[in-house]
Protein backbone atom coordinates (compact mmCIF):
# COMPACT_ATOMS: atom_id res chain seq x y z
CA UNK A 1 0.00 0.00 0.00
CA UNK A 2 1.34 3.70 -1.23
CA UNK A 3 0.84 6.59 1.46
CA UNK A 4 1.38 10.01 -0.04
CA UNK A 5 3.71 11.90 2.38
CA UNK A 6 1.91 14.74 3.98
CA UNK A 7 2.38 17.90 3.39
CA UNK A 8 3.82 20.27 6.30
CA UNK A 9 1.08 22.47 7.62
CA UNK A 10 0.81 26.34 6.27
CA UNK A 11 1.62 29.21 8.67
CA UNK A 12 -1.52 30.84 9.70
CA UNK A 13 -2.21 34.16 7.97
CA UNK A 14 -1.37 36.30 10.38
CA UNK A 15 1.23 34.66 12.70
CA UNK A 16 1.78 36.78 16.42
CA UNK A 17 5.41 35.62 17.80
CA UNK A 18 6.53 36.15 21.36
CA UNK A 19 4.72 39.54 21.34
CA UNK A 20 5.30 41.73 24.64
CA UNK A 21 4.06 45.61 25.29
CA UNK A 22 5.28 47.64 28.08
CA UNK A 23 3.88 50.84 29.68
CA UNK A 24 6.28 52.08 32.52
CA UNK A 25 6.30 49.77 34.93
CA UNK A 26 2.97 48.18 33.46
CA UNK A 27 3.47 44.69 31.35
CA UNK A 28 0.21 44.83 28.98
CA UNK A 29 1.19 41.59 27.14
CA UNK A 30 3.39 39.50 28.55
CA UNK A 31 4.78 36.64 25.63
CA UNK A 32 1.37 36.29 23.56
CA UNK A 33 1.86 33.94 20.33
CA UNK A 34 -1.33 33.11 18.67
CA UNK A 35 -1.50 31.73 14.79
CA UNK A 36 -5.02 32.89 12.76
CA UNK A 37 -5.85 30.90 9.70
CA UNK A 38 -6.99 32.83 6.29
CA UNK A 39 -10.66 33.54 6.57
CA UNK A 40 -11.00 33.03 10.16
CA UNK A 41 -13.20 35.11 12.20
CA UNK A 42 -11.76 35.71 15.75
CA UNK A 43 -12.40 36.96 18.81
CA UNK A 44 -10.25 38.22 21.84
CA UNK A 45 -12.61 37.93 24.40
CA UNK A 46 -11.48 39.09 28.25
CA UNK A 47 -12.22 41.90 31.18
CA UNK A 48 -11.06 45.17 31.16
CA UNK A 49 -7.42 45.88 31.43
CA UNK A 50 -6.57 42.31 29.98
CA UNK A 51 -4.71 43.32 27.19
CA UNK A 52 -6.97 41.75 23.99
CA UNK A 53 -6.95 45.95 22.76
CA UNK A 54 -3.70 46.59 23.28
CA UNK A 55 -3.08 43.21 21.37
CA UNK A 56 -5.64 44.52 18.68
CA UNK A 57 -3.33 47.80 18.17
CA UNK A 58 -0.29 46.15 18.21
CA UNK A 59 -1.25 44.44 15.16
CA UNK A 60 -2.88 47.48 13.39
CA UNK A 61 0.23 49.30 14.14
CA UNK A 62 -1.41 52.15 16.28
CA UNK A 63 0.50 51.11 19.27
CA UNK A 64 3.65 49.06 18.61
CA UNK A 65 5.03 46.33 20.76
CA UNK A 66 7.68 46.49 22.63
CA UNK A 67 9.24 43.19 21.52
CA UNK A 68 8.01 40.50 19.46
CA UNK A 69 6.81 39.72 15.81
CA UNK A 70 3.86 39.71 13.40
CA UNK A 71 3.84 38.76 10.38
CA UNK A 72 0.57 38.56 7.58
CA UNK A 73 0.54 36.81 4.36
CA UNK A 74 4.07 35.58 5.15
CA UNK A 75 5.30 39.78 5.47
CA UNK A 76 6.87 40.97 8.64
CA UNK A 77 4.91 43.85 9.72
CA UNK A 78 5.83 44.42 13.18
CA UNK A 79 8.34 47.71 12.67
CA UNK A 80 5.29 48.56 9.50
CA UNK A 81 3.34 51.84 10.16
CA UNK A 82 -0.85 51.60 10.34
CA UNK A 83 -0.85 53.18 6.38
CA UNK A 84 1.94 50.49 5.28
CA UNK A 85 -0.30 47.59 6.70
CA UNK A 86 -3.37 45.80 5.32
CA UNK A 87 -5.76 45.90 6.92
CA UNK A 88 -9.57 48.06 7.58
CA UNK A 89 -10.75 48.42 10.73
CA UNK A 90 -13.96 49.17 12.61
CA UNK A 91 -13.87 50.88 16.09
CA UNK A 92 -16.81 51.59 18.70
CA UNK A 93 -17.65 54.85 18.15
CA UNK A 94 -18.06 54.08 14.15
CA UNK A 95 -15.71 57.02 13.57
CA UNK A 96 -17.57 58.44 10.40
CA UNK A 97 -17.44 61.76 8.87
CA UNK A 98 -20.20 63.64 10.15
CA UNK A 99 -19.74 65.99 6.92
CA UNK A 100 -19.51 63.67 4.37
CA UNK A 101 -22.82 61.72 2.76
CA UNK A 102 -22.66 58.06 3.38
CA UNK A 103 -21.35 57.35 -0.30
CA UNK A 104 -18.62 59.65 -0.05
CA UNK A 105 -17.17 58.11 3.60
CA UNK A 106 -17.29 54.39 2.02
CA UNK A 107 -15.54 56.01 -0.85
CA UNK A 108 -12.65 57.92 1.05
CA UNK A 109 -10.16 55.55 1.45
CA UNK A 110 -11.12 54.18 -2.49
CA UNK A 111 -10.28 57.90 -3.62
CA UNK A 112 -7.15 58.31 -1.33
CA UNK A 113 -6.23 55.80 -3.20
CA UNK A 114 -6.88 57.17 -6.44
CA UNK A 115 -8.89 54.51 -8.06
CA UNK A 116 -10.80 55.19 -10.84
CA UNK A 117 -14.37 57.20 -10.50
CA UNK A 118 -16.28 54.69 -11.81
CA UNK A 119 -14.80 51.99 -10.25
CA UNK A 120 -15.26 54.26 -7.20
CA UNK A 121 -19.08 54.07 -7.86
CA UNK A 122 -19.31 50.58 -8.49
CA UNK A 123 -17.58 49.48 -5.41
CA UNK A 124 -19.76 51.88 -2.97
CA UNK A 125 -22.78 50.80 -4.79
CA UNK A 126 -22.29 46.95 -4.23
CA UNK A 127 -21.02 47.49 -0.57
CA UNK A 128 -24.05 49.82 0.71
CA UNK A 129 -26.20 47.18 -1.10
CA UNK A 130 -24.05 44.44 0.64
CA UNK A 131 -24.93 45.91 4.25
CA UNK A 132 -28.47 46.50 2.85
CA UNK A 133 -28.56 50.59 2.61
CA UNK A 134 -28.21 51.42 -1.01
CA UNK A 135 -31.30 53.89 -0.45
CA UNK A 136 -29.57 55.81 2.37
CA UNK A 137 -26.65 56.60 0.27
CA UNK A 138 -27.10 60.49 -0.29
CA UNK A 139 -28.40 60.51 3.79
CA UNK A 140 -25.44 62.28 6.05
CA UNK A 141 -24.36 59.76 9.57
CA UNK A 142 -26.70 61.47 11.81
CA UNK A 143 -29.26 60.78 9.83
CA UNK A 144 -28.74 57.22 10.44
CA UNK A 145 -29.83 54.84 13.70
CA UNK A 146 -26.60 53.52 15.60
CA UNK A 147 -26.97 50.21 14.24
CA UNK A 148 -27.38 51.58 10.39
CA UNK A 149 -24.15 53.80 11.06
CA UNK A 150 -22.22 50.33 12.30
CA UNK A 151 -22.87 49.13 8.90
CA UNK A 152 -21.51 51.95 7.03
CA UNK A 153 -18.39 51.93 9.15
CA UNK A 154 -17.79 47.94 8.05
CA UNK A 155 -18.93 48.55 4.73
CA UNK A 156 -16.06 51.59 4.63
CA UNK A 157 -13.70 49.49 6.23
CA UNK A 158 -14.14 46.66 3.94
CA UNK A 159 -14.10 48.94 0.37
CA UNK A 160 -10.56 48.75 -0.52
CA UNK A 161 -10.53 44.65 -0.01
CA UNK A 162 -8.23 44.68 2.87
CA UNK A 163 -6.42 41.03 3.50
CA UNK A 164 -7.71 41.79 7.55
CA UNK A 165 -10.35 43.25 8.98
CA UNK A 166 -10.27 44.44 12.78
CA UNK A 167 -13.42 45.29 15.46
CA UNK A 168 -12.73 47.11 18.17
CA UNK A 169 -15.82 46.08 20.23
CA UNK A 170 -17.99 47.21 17.42
CA UNK A 171 -21.30 46.27 18.90
CA UNK A 172 -21.12 47.59 22.42
CA UNK A 173 -22.74 51.12 21.78
CA UNK A 174 -25.68 49.51 20.82
CA UNK A 175 -28.58 48.48 22.70
CA UNK A 176 -29.45 44.84 23.07
CA UNK A 177 -31.42 43.97 20.53
CA UNK A 178 -29.80 45.60 17.69
CA UNK A 179 -26.90 44.17 18.88
CA UNK A 180 -27.69 40.80 18.44
CA UNK A 181 -29.60 41.26 15.17
CA UNK A 182 -26.25 43.08 14.02
CA UNK A 183 -23.64 40.55 15.45
CA UNK A 184 -25.88 37.83 12.73
CA UNK A 185 -25.26 40.47 9.93
CA UNK A 186 -21.37 40.73 10.82
CA UNK A 187 -20.91 36.84 10.83
CA UNK A 188 -23.07 36.39 7.55
CA UNK A 189 -20.89 39.29 5.68
CA UNK A 190 -17.57 38.08 6.84
CA UNK A 191 -18.82 34.96 5.21
CA UNK A 192 -19.69 35.80 2.30
CA UNK A 193 -16.70 37.99 1.78
CA UNK A 194 -14.12 35.36 3.16
CA UNK A 195 -12.11 37.97 4.94
CA UNK A 196 -9.86 37.16 7.69
CA UNK A 197 -11.61 38.92 11.18
CA UNK A 198 -10.12 39.69 15.10
CA UNK A 199 -12.83 41.37 17.37
CA UNK A 200 -12.27 42.76 20.63
CA UNK A 201 -15.08 41.95 23.00
CA UNK A 202 -15.74 41.13 26.99
CA UNK A 203 -19.61 39.88 26.12
CA UNK A 204 -19.16 36.17 26.46
CA UNK A 205 -22.21 35.71 24.41
CA UNK A 206 -21.03 37.91 21.43
CA UNK A 207 -18.17 35.75 21.14
CA UNK A 208 -19.95 31.66 21.50
CA UNK A 209 -22.37 33.40 19.02
CA UNK A 210 -19.77 35.17 16.18
CA UNK A 211 -16.81 33.23 16.75
CA UNK A 212 -14.82 30.15 14.55
CA UNK A 213 -12.32 30.61 17.48
CA UNK A 214 -12.17 32.59 20.77
CA UNK A 215 -8.86 33.85 22.25
CA UNK A 216 -9.26 34.10 26.13
CA UNK A 217 -7.01 36.42 27.93
CA UNK A 218 -6.57 37.88 31.34
CA UNK A 219 -3.93 39.78 33.09
CA UNK A 220 -1.60 40.05 29.43
CA UNK A 221 -1.58 36.65 28.88
CA UNK A 222 -3.54 33.73 26.84
CA UNK A 223 -5.88 31.39 28.76
CA UNK A 224 -6.91 29.35 26.15
CA UNK A 225 -7.58 29.60 22.22
CA UNK A 226 -10.22 27.07 21.22
CA UNK A 227 -13.99 27.01 19.40
CA UNK A 228 -17.04 28.48 21.70
CA UNK A 229 -17.89 24.97 22.33
CA UNK A 230 -14.41 23.85 23.60
CA UNK A 231 -14.21 27.11 25.42
CA UNK A 232 -17.66 26.66 27.04
CA UNK A 233 -16.95 22.85 27.52
CA UNK A 234 -14.00 22.07 27.90
CA UNK A 235 -11.94 25.18 30.13
CA UNK A 236 -8.76 24.79 30.53
CA UNK A 237 -8.52 26.97 34.01
CA UNK A 238 -11.14 27.99 36.23
CA UNK A 239 -10.45 31.49 35.18
CA UNK A 240 -11.92 30.29 31.86
CA UNK A 241 -14.77 28.18 33.29
CA UNK A 242 -15.97 31.38 35.59
CA UNK A 243 -15.77 33.69 32.75
CA UNK A 244 -17.54 32.30 30.19
CA UNK A 245 -20.90 31.66 31.55
CA UNK A 246 -22.35 30.52 35.05
CA UNK A 247 -21.02 28.44 37.79
CA UNK A 248 -21.45 27.10 40.98
CA UNK A 249 -17.93 26.78 42.43
CA UNK A 250 -17.39 24.70 45.84
CA UNK A 251 -14.22 24.24 47.75
CA UNK A 252 -13.63 20.34 47.24
CA UNK A 253 -11.02 17.63 47.81
CA UNK A 254 -9.42 14.63 45.45
CA UNK A 255 -10.23 11.70 46.64
CA UNK A 256 -9.52 9.62 43.12
CA UNK A 257 -8.79 11.14 39.68
CA UNK A 258 -12.61 10.85 39.51
CA UNK A 259 -13.55 11.44 42.62
CA UNK A 260 -13.87 14.57 44.59
CA UNK A 261 -14.85 15.08 48.42
CA UNK A 262 -17.14 17.93 48.63
CA UNK A 263 -18.91 18.92 52.40
CA UNK A 264 -18.50 15.04 53.43
CA UNK A 265 -19.92 14.19 50.43
CA UNK A 266 -18.32 12.38 47.41
CA UNK A 267 -19.39 13.86 43.97
CA UNK A 268 -17.88 11.66 40.70
CA UNK A 269 -16.45 13.95 38.18
CA UNK A 270 -14.45 14.05 34.95
CA UNK A 271 -11.16 12.45 34.81
CA UNK A 272 -8.45 14.77 36.25
CA UNK A 273 -4.50 14.64 36.87
CA UNK A 274 -5.09 16.24 40.37
CA UNK A 275 -3.41 14.16 42.90
CA UNK A 276 -5.30 12.96 45.71
CA UNK A 277 -6.06 14.98 49.00
CA UNK A 278 -4.73 17.88 47.15
CA UNK A 279 -7.44 20.89 47.89
CA UNK A 280 -9.43 21.82 44.62
CA UNK A 281 -12.28 23.73 43.18
CA UNK A 282 -15.66 22.00 41.82
CA UNK A 283 -17.68 23.56 38.65
CA UNK A 284 -20.70 22.66 37.35
CA UNK A 285 -22.71 25.25 35.47
CA UNK A 286 -26.50 26.33 36.37
CA UNK A 287 -27.65 24.75 32.96
CA UNK A 288 -25.64 20.88 33.39
CA UNK A 289 -28.16 20.64 36.34
CA UNK A 290 -31.05 17.78 35.84
CA UNK A 291 -33.71 17.91 37.74
CA UNK A 292 -35.66 14.64 38.65
CA UNK A 293 -38.88 14.33 40.82
CA UNK A 294 -38.20 12.92 44.33
CA UNK A 295 -41.05 9.70 43.63
CA UNK A 296 -38.83 8.71 41.17
CA UNK A 297 -41.75 8.47 38.40
CA UNK A 298 -39.14 8.75 35.91
CA UNK A 299 -36.81 6.22 35.02
CA UNK A 300 -33.01 7.23 35.90
CA UNK A 301 -31.15 4.89 33.96
CA UNK A 302 -27.69 5.88 35.03
CA UNK A 303 -28.05 8.14 38.20
CA UNK A 304 -24.55 10.54 38.57
CA UNK A 305 -24.21 12.33 41.70
CA UNK A 306 -28.03 12.47 42.78
CA UNK A 307 -29.07 15.01 45.38
CA UNK A 308 -32.32 15.38 47.31
CA UNK A 309 -32.77 19.05 47.67
CA UNK A 310 -35.08 21.39 48.77
CA UNK A 311 -36.10 24.56 46.43
CA UNK A 312 -35.28 27.68 48.32
CA UNK A 313 -35.46 30.33 45.52
CA UNK A 314 -36.89 30.90 41.73
CA UNK A 315 -36.43 33.27 39.49
CA UNK A 316 -38.23 33.52 36.45
CA UNK A 317 -35.91 35.10 33.60
CA UNK A 318 -37.54 34.44 30.54
CA UNK A 319 -36.66 31.64 28.79
CA UNK A 320 -36.01 29.60 32.11
CA UNK A 321 -36.20 29.93 35.54
CA UNK A 322 -33.27 29.73 37.63
CA UNK A 323 -33.42 27.84 40.98
CA UNK A 324 -31.52 28.34 44.13
CA UNK A 325 -30.99 24.62 45.54
CA UNK A 326 -30.43 23.47 49.35
CA UNK A 327 -29.19 20.57 50.66
CA UNK A 328 -27.50 18.84 53.82
CA UNK A 329 -25.30 17.00 51.66
CA UNK A 330 -24.15 20.46 50.57
CA UNK A 331 -23.43 22.09 53.55
CA UNK A 332 -23.98 25.43 53.52
CA UNK A 333 -23.00 25.79 49.92
CA UNK A 334 -26.10 26.46 47.83
CA UNK A 335 -26.66 24.76 44.22
CA UNK A 336 -27.71 27.29 41.15
CA UNK A 337 -29.48 25.78 38.92
CA UNK A 338 -31.08 26.66 35.24
CA UNK A 339 -34.63 24.52 34.40
CA UNK A 340 -36.43 25.11 31.47
CA UNK A 341 -39.98 25.72 31.54
CA UNK A 342 -41.23 22.44 30.42
CA UNK A 343 -39.03 20.71 32.84
CA UNK A 344 -40.42 22.75 35.83
CA UNK A 345 -44.07 22.57 34.87
CA UNK A 346 -43.54 18.63 33.91
CA UNK A 347 -41.53 18.08 37.80
CA UNK A 348 -44.22 20.73 39.66
CA UNK A 349 -40.83 22.37 40.94
CA UNK A 350 -42.11 25.24 43.22
CA UNK A 351 -40.36 27.17 45.60
CA UNK A 352 -40.20 25.16 48.67
CA UNK A 353 -40.58 21.99 47.01
CA UNK A 354 -38.11 18.73 47.22
CA UNK A 355 -36.78 17.17 44.44
CA UNK A 356 -33.74 15.60 43.17
CA UNK A 357 -30.37 16.93 41.50
CA UNK A 358 -28.37 15.18 39.30
CA UNK A 359 -24.48 16.29 38.60
CA UNK A 360 -23.40 15.10 35.44
CA UNK A 361 -20.13 13.52 36.29
CA UNK A 362 -18.69 14.46 33.07
CA UNK A 363 -19.66 17.94 33.63
CA UNK A 364 -18.43 18.19 37.29
CA UNK A 365 -14.88 19.88 36.23
CA UNK A 366 -12.13 19.79 38.69
CA UNK A 367 -9.19 22.80 39.00
CA UNK A 368 -6.54 23.26 41.23
CA UNK A 369 -6.73 25.71 44.18
CA UNK A 370 -4.92 28.67 43.25
CA UNK A 371 -1.97 29.13 45.53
Amino acid sequence: MHFEPQAAPKPGYLVIDQLWKVFGDFVALKGVSLDIREGEFVCFLGPSGCGKTTLLRAIAGLDLQSRGSIRQAGRDISSLPPSKRDYGIVFQSYALFPNLTIEKNIAFGLENARRPKQEIQARVAELLALVGLSEQAKKYPAQLSGGQQQRIALARAMAVSPGLLLLDEPLSALDAKVRVHLRHEIKELQRKLGVTTIMVTHDQEEALSMADRIVVMNHGVIEQIGTPTEIYRHPSTLFVADFIGETNQFPARMIRNDTVGLAGTELACASCEVAAGSDVNAVIRPVDIIPHALDGREDIKTPQNLIDVTVTEMEFLGGFWRCRLSSPRLGERVLIADFSINAVRRLGIEKGGAMRAELPQNRVLVFPKAA
